[in-house]
């Protein structure tokens, strides 16, 4: 229950060190994304890379520093409870005209439930629901831009139009030729919508912030024609002279969907509002929940806050019962899911057998790794929890065994609340979009998917290869197929860095009995691979090594790894295509290629 006055004088004064330890981390924030346009426009890749691993970071220090704060000036661990109550009125006030309040009030809780050592979710005093609408939020400030711009374009004006969005954007760098470009793209247009009679309303909205990752950027937008909204997102990148082009104009949900997927690194976008920027993007994709796309665009706190409660909706919506999820167990991993729910639990294992030489702190760090790294669409983005607390009758006896089993110092069960509901709480759990494991899709796969799947398998390699990403394990069962076909990896506990690998050929054996005994007959390091020696435990099955063989035998060759190693030293950074290549514009010009199929040796993200 709420006080009926606000009558400590520490509260205001804790909700404004609050908020101002929220707009440090805000400003900083967007500090980082607005100067992505620089280093594209100076083709600092590394630095753009570098950029988007240090702005993950930012928030866990920000609220580190409002904890310290708060706890060495205002001793505010020792505050009663109803003076929490204060706190949280005199911080809604605060954020009654605030630009970003659904994004303030999640640092509200981050900072809150350290000093009082709770989880939110049993917590009075953090905002479970959100207190401040983020409907309609505008700014009138000086030198602010609209979240997104309309133009009006006739069908005559239609190319002056695509000319003036691009050149809108004032990228400090010159084009190669803008004018080919916008043909290329009002093409498109024309093939997308065919000769139908532009409306009376008919508009294309852009948002006002080019959307940048990896080498690329993005305009992101939606053409309206009468009743029919398309989305639309035009990349723009740079040709081997330094020289800027338009490589394809994407429409609709599903390629939107693509560029961004849960398996691709966060953008970096310039936001003012955020939450205006969701709203404009939910639009655009309304299949895909504003948690991921908080999540792409970097906002991944708010992201993770925004699935919890939807997790929590939908445990208030559904009768079935958590299980072991299917498919072979993992070593490192306990994984369950919900068969309702589309997403899989991970709980590292208290211990691991002999062959898995590692701790729990370096399984954690290897999930950061991955979630500061460019994921090239390969990779699982994965949500971590701490203290999560799920009702006990909703787990299967089997898995609450398992549990038990595997991971005790992980487990709490309990009612801490004192009103006879049995809750089963797990202190630390990874949570990631759940897909049929490969090995499984083979197993009942039909030849056609089958070609596809092992196709799909090698170029996921390959993608990570670009990436400096060698994945360790590579059998089937780490890697999933998404609904659209797309074979992702999201087993990470033996990843490493490319070029902190050493790769080389198996030696040949002194003698006949050495080659037959089984027994490793030459030295090995400990980041020694042998990709010859991938062969016995992926190709079994004849039809899948048929296929492989065809397409993927590179793999195999020490040479494929070892050179790749050598360009990413030397400071090459791969070209990421977040669609597919036949959405390339042609006729090929100089700087790329036609083809459509990756060529031999080359790994091309797509």
């Amino acid at each position: 229950m709420f006080p009926q006055q606000l009558t400590d004088s520490r509260a205001f004064r804790i909700a404004q060190t609050l908020l101002d330890g929220f707009n440090r981390h805000y400003r900083l924030f967007r500090e980082a994304s607005a100067a992505a346009k620089q280093r594209f426009e100076a083709a600092d890749w590394q630095g753009q890379q570098r950029a988007q691993r240090e702005r993950i970071v930012y928030y866990d220090q920000r609220v580190d520093e409002a904890v310290e704060r708060l706890q060495t000036e205002l001793k505010a661990h020792e505050l009663p409870m109803d003076v929490w109550q204060q706190i949280k009125l005199h911080y809604i006030g605060l954020l009654t005209n605030h630009l970003q309040p659904e994004l303030a009030e999640t640092f509200f809780n981050s900072v809150t439930t350290k000093i009082l050592h709770r989880s939110y979710f049993h917590n009075d005093f953090i905002f479970v629901r959100p207190a401040i609408s983020t409907e309609y939020i505008e700014t009138d400030e000086p030198g602010s831009l609209p979240t997104f711009r309309a133009y009006y374009p006739t069908r005559e004006t239609l190319r002056e139009t695509l000319h003036r969005i691009v050149t809108n954007f004032q990228l400090q760098r010159e084009f190669e030729d803008l004018d080919r470009d916008v043909d290329h793209v009002l093409r498109a247009v024309y093939q997308q919508f065919g000769e139908v009679r532009f409306r009376t309303n008919f508009q294309i909205q852009v948002l006002s912030s080019l959307f940048f990752r990896n080498k690329g950027a993005y305009v992101v937008g939606k053409i309206i024609n009468g009743y029919r909204e398309t989305a639309l997102a035009i990349p723009i990148l740079h040709n081997s002279k330094g020289r800027l082009y338009i490589d394809a104009a994407l429409f609709g949900e599903d390629e939107l969907q693509m560029l961004f997927s849960f398996a691709r690194a966060y953008f970096m976008v310039e936001m003012e509002i955020p939450a205006a920027y969701v709203h404009f993007l939910r639009s655009l994709m309304p299949r895909k929940p504003r948690s991921e796309i908080y999540n792409a665009l970097g906002l991944h706190k708010q992201g993770k806050n925004l699935f919890y409660r939807d997790f929590l909706f939908h445990l208030r919506h559904s009768s079935d019962r958590f299980r072991i999820a299917p498919g072979i167990k993992g070593m490192v991993m306990l994984v369950f899911d919900l068969p309702s729910f589309p997403y899989v639990f991970k709980v590292i294992k208290d211990f691991f057998p002999p062959q898995k030489d590692t701790t729990r702190e370096q399984i954690q760090g290897k999930y950061l790794l991955v979630k500061q790294h460019d994921r090239v669409g390969r990779m699982a983005d994965t949500l971590e929890y701490s203290n999560v607390a799920f009702p006990y009758e909703r787990f299967e006896e089997e898995l609450v065994q398992e549990l038990q089993h595997y991971c005790p110092s992980l487990l709490e069960i309990s009612d801490r609340d004192g009103d006879g509901k049995t809750e089963l709480i797990l202190k630390h759990v990874y949570i990631e979009r759940r897909m049929i494991p490969l090995n499984i899709y083979l197993q009942e796969g039909t030849p056609e998917q089958i070609e596809h799947a092992v196709v799909e398998y090698g170029n996921a390699i390959k993608d990570l290869v670009a990436a400096n990403i060698f994945p360790g394990d590579m059998l089937w069962k780490n890697f999933g197929v998404t609904r659209n076909g797309k074979v992702v990896f999201y087993d990470y506990d033996e990843i490493e860095y490319l070029t902190d690998c050493n790769f080389r050929r198996v030696p040949p054996a002194p003698n006949e009995e050495a080659e037959l005994s089984g027994e490793v007959w030459y030295p090995v390091g400990p980041k020694d691979i042998f990709p010859e020696t991938f062969e016995p435990f992926l190709l079994g099955n004849d039809r899948v090594r048929e296929v492989f063989m065809r397409h993927h035998a590179d793999l195999l060759d020490p040479g494929f790894w070892q050179g790749h190693k050598e360009r990413i030293l030397a400071g090459h950074v791969h070209d990421v295509f977040p669609y597919d290549a036949g959405k390339r514009f042609g006729p090929p010009h100089s700087h790329r290629k036609a083809k459509t199929e990756r060529p031999a040796g080359e790994p091309v993200a797509t």
